[in-house]
């Protein structure tokens, strides 16, 4: 089996894993809250470092099962790309550099996904179920852990440089999409799940999105430069 899984939204399968994805936020970010400074870096490492082993094994074992292919395995989704990045953010100098497309890309891909979870290509093994949730999960999880317990910051216009820094990739990705016959980034058809912010045939739907897109980049930075969500009183 090797089908475009989509898990049908408040369905008993839906609930489990998006529970089971909170849980998980919750008890990272809990045991960040009440570490020291020193540990909460090495907490974290250790957390990279299994997401790193996980990401290898994912690849691993659609190499040796025969499913692993250039049109649907590179990391060019909006959440693969936060997934490589998570794999080396922690041991780069210019962490500032990457942090503000990992933060917007991480938490809004990331919750996109676990609300309207569809498994790419599903194989029908356990691990790639587990795997997609823990690993859109995950991404979720490391942006906020630095925002919160390392001390990084969302820049004035890290919402407006994400936005373009999206664009310039889409100008090099839709053409390699049609080249290798590929759907990275949904830019040659829809997503195949009911999705609430995709509407039309292509390209319409991408020039929605460029709006959606941008709505949700700045009422993010917003969000969490306001009081409520601010960063000033957790470190």
């Amino acid at each position: 089996m090797d089908v475009n899984y989509a898990i049908p939204f408040m369905s008993k399968d839906w609930i489990v894993a998006n529970t089971l994805s909170v849980l998980y936020i919750i008890i990272v970010m809990g045991i960040g809250k009440f570490l020291s400074k020193e540990k909460r870096v090495t907490f974290i490492k250790y957390f990279v470092y299994l997401f790193i082993i996980i990401y290898a094994i994912y690849h691993y074992l659609h190499v040796i099962g025969g499913t692993w292919s250039l049109d649907k395995r590179l990391p060019f989704h909006l959440c693969g790309f936060s997934s490589v990045i998570s794999c080396f953010i922690l041991f780069v100098k210019r962490k500032e550099f990457w942090f503000d497309f990992l933060f917007y890309a991480g938490v809004l891909g990331g919750l996109n996904a676990l609300l309207t979870p569809l498994i790419d290509n599903y194989t029908g093994t356990n691990f790639f179920y587990v795997e997609y949730f823990y690993s859109h999960t995950s991404i979720i999880i490391l942006p906020l852990y630095m925002y919160y317990y390392m001390g990084m910051k969302l820049s004035k216009f890290s919402w407006l440089k994400s936005f373009v820094a999206l664009n310039v990739i889409l100008v090099f990705l839709m053409p390699l999409d049609f080249l290798i016959d590929a759907n990275y980034m949904y830019l040659k058809e829809p997503p195949a799940v009911n999705h609430p912010l995709v509407s039309g045939d292509w390209p319409y739907y991408l020039v929605n999105l460029e709006f959606v897109v941008l709505i949700l980049l700045y009422f993010t930075y917003s969000l969490f430069k306001s009081p409520i969500l601010s960063n000033k009183n957790t470190l």
